[in-house]
C-alpha cells in the first residue's frame, strides 16, 4: 500500500513542478482585467472538474471578494442543477453549458472551461459559442489537451496523462489563483499584477 501512496505523491510533485507558473499569471491577469471592467465570468466542467469549477468560483466570489471595493462577478454553471437537467432532458447533454452562455454571456465576458481530457463535447461546443460571441476563453486541461487548447484562446495543459493528477493539478492553479487574489492583490489594495 504505501509504496503506491509514495509513487502517486512523488508524480503528483513532478506534476506541481512542472505547471506552467506563466501561464498561471496570464489567467490571473485576464480576471484581474474582468474585475476592473465588471465583465462576467463562466466557469464549468464535468465531474471531478464540475466540482473544481465550484471550489474555484466558491474562493473567488467570497475569499477574493469580500471586503473588496471590486469584487469578481463569476458563477459555476455546474451549480445550476435544474436548467442542467433540464436541458440534457429536452436537448440534449452536449446543449448544457452552451444553452446557458447564450442566456448570459456577452463580448468581452470570460469563459473558463475545465476538462481533464479537453475532449467533452458539451465543453467545446460551450467553448466554440463563447468564440463566437467574442468572449474571452480560458481552458484547463491535461493529457496533450485535446481539442480545448486548439478552442480556447488561452489554455494551461497540466502535464500529466493520469486524470487524478490532472485534477489535482487543476486544483492546484485554481487555488494559485484565487489566493494570488485574496492574498498578494488584497495587500496592495487590488492592483497588483502578475508580472
Amino acid at each position: 500500500m504505501k509504496p503506491f501512496l509514495e509513487n502517486y505523491r512523488e508524480e503528483l510533485s513532478r506534476v506541481v513542478h512542472s505547471l506552467d507558473l506563466d501561464k498561471v499569471c496570464e489567467f490571473i491577469r485576464i480576471l484581474e482585467r474582468a474585475r476592473a471592467e465588471e465583465r462576467m465570468i463562466f466557469v464549468f466542467g464535468n465531474g471531478g472538474s464540475a466540482a473544481t469549477a465550484s471550489h474555484f468560483v466558491t474562493d473567488m466570489v467570497k475569499g477574493a471578494s469580500l471586503g473588496r471595493e471590486k469584487r469578481f462577478r463569476i458563477l459555476a454553471l455546474t451549480d445550476q442543477v435544474s436548467t442542467i437537467t433540464a436541458y440534457a432532458n429536452d436537448l440534449s447533454y452536449d446543449a448544457v453549458f452552451e444553452q446557458h452562455l447564450r442566456n448570459f454571456a456577452r463580448a468581452g465576458d470570460v469563459v473558463m472551461a475545465i476538462s481533464g481530457s479537453g475532449n467533452s463535447s458539451n465543453v467545446l461546443r460551450a467553448v466554440e459559442y463563447a468564440n463566437s460571441i467574442g468572449c474571452v476563453t480560458m481552458g484547463l486541461t491535461g493529457f496533450q489537451g485535446g481539442q480545448l487548447v486548439k478552442l480556447a484562446a488561452h489554455s494551461l495543459v497540466v502535464p500529466s496523462s493520469h486524470m487524478g493528477r490532472i485534477e489535482d493539478g487543476h486544483m492546484l492553479a485554481c487555488h494559485l489563483i484565487a489566493y494570488y487574489f485574496m492574498e498578494a492583490d488584497k495587500a496592495v489594495g487590488g492592483s497588483a499584477a502578475c508580472p
